[in-house]
């Protein structure tokens, strides 16, 4: 099982900070993997609760060049209710990411 340090990877998405919400979601949509390497019918469900999920988010999203801003959009704009991959982490990681993003960002929910 992959620990992650929680506190070192909200500190890398703090160049991301003053992007605007809209440009983070152009960006991803156009240049995320996941947009145009699956098609949706055959994508698998995800839970975020397995090992093999977190192993098969890792997959999906290896390569991926803009797999911090898809992790930063979903911090931002999911936060603690997150569903599915985003940034290659299943959302129980993401949710474990959530409070430490927070604090970095003053607390305060964009």
């Amino acid at each position: 099982m992959t620990v992650h340090n929680y506190e070192e990877m909200a500190a890398q998405l703090d160049r991301y900070a003053d992007v605007p919400d809209d440009v983070l979601t152009n960006l991803v949509t156009r240049d995320g993997l996941c947009f145009w390497a699956f098609d949706r019918a055959d994508m698998p469900e995800l839970t975020g609760d397995d090992p093999p999920d977190r192993e098969l988010a890792a997959r999906l999203c290896a390569g991926c060049p803009v797999v911090d801003e898809c992790l930063e959009l979903d911090l931002r704009t999911a936060g603690p209710a997150t569903l599915g991959v985003w940034g290659a982490l299943p959302e129980t990681d993401r949710r474990a990411l959530h409070p430490a993003w927070l604090r970095r960002r003053g607390g305060e929910p964009r």
